[in-house]
């Protein structure tokens, strides 16, 4: 299956049906529990930590969307009692506000911060947070943008960088299209879900990119029938 090109999600268009962005997000956060997206990154993270010798204590997520995972890492860190903060970032506002209205008290959840900040001029100095982590976020670039993406993660984080996305692939597109048809409610979901597998790249395509932009892989944690990766760069 070659990678889709030209063709862009409904999510990377104008949004403005707050309604229906407030219902993709709660689709989103479904979709990531049953894929185990959250587990992934944080073994990741994990590994970055090791690694380093030292556990990430800031982390810094790109494309943060509706915050369940940062929120999943937040809740691991106190069940396990280290400390933990989370800056949450989405490079449009309306994400943001739908965030809100998709949990109402996302924003007393303890060390969790909510900014807008896009990834391809990050207004954070060089090596601000342990951690740069970026979710079902680099399938929607070209290559050349990818890589930049992936240099700027790397430039404001000390100890290492976390991608997390699709693998593009028949079986990854037959079960995106099944779960966003049996869990997904959301017109935006339905149409964006089995397209994201069709524009993901492949496990060997992400870790050119990183390559490409001067990071070296230490982990690499694949998802049920290698549909979703995780890979830990520095």
């Amino acid at each position: 299956m070659n990678r889709l090109t030209g063709v862009h999600e409904l999510l990377d268009g104008p949004l403005d049906d707050p309604a229906a962005l407030v219902t993709n997000l709660r689709d989103l956060v479904r979709l990531n529990r049953v894929s185990g997206g959250a587990s992934l990154s944080r073994r990741a993270i994990d590994a970055l930590g090791s690694a380093a010798d030292r556990p990430a204590t800031t982390i810094l997520d790109v494309g943060t969307g509706g915050g369940d995972i940062p929120i999943a890492l937040l809740a691991h860190a106190a069940r396990v009692g280290t400390d933990l903060a989370v800056t949450a970032t989405d490079s449009r506002p309306e994400v943001l506000a739908a965030a809100r209205v998709a949990r109402p008290a996302i924003d007393r959840i303890p060390g969790l911060t909510l900014e807008v900040a896009d990834g391809r001029g990050l207004p954070y100095p060089d090596a601000a947070f342990s951690v740069a982590h970026a979710s079902l976020v680099v399938h929607h670039l070209e290559p050349g943008d990818a890589v930049a993406f992936l240099r700027e993660l790397r430039r404001v984080a000390r100890d290492g960088i976390v991608v997390n996305d699709l693998v593009r692939g028949r079986v990854a597109w037959l079960g995106t299209w099944l779960a966003v048809h049996t869990l997904a409610t959301g017109s935006y979901t339905r149409h964006d879900g089995p397209l994201s597998v069709r524009r993901a790249y492949s496990r060997a395509e992400l870790l050119d990119l990183l390559s490409d932009a001067g990071l070296h892989p230490i982990a690499t944690v694949v998802g049920l029938a290698g549909h979703r990766v995780a890979i830990a760069a520095r």
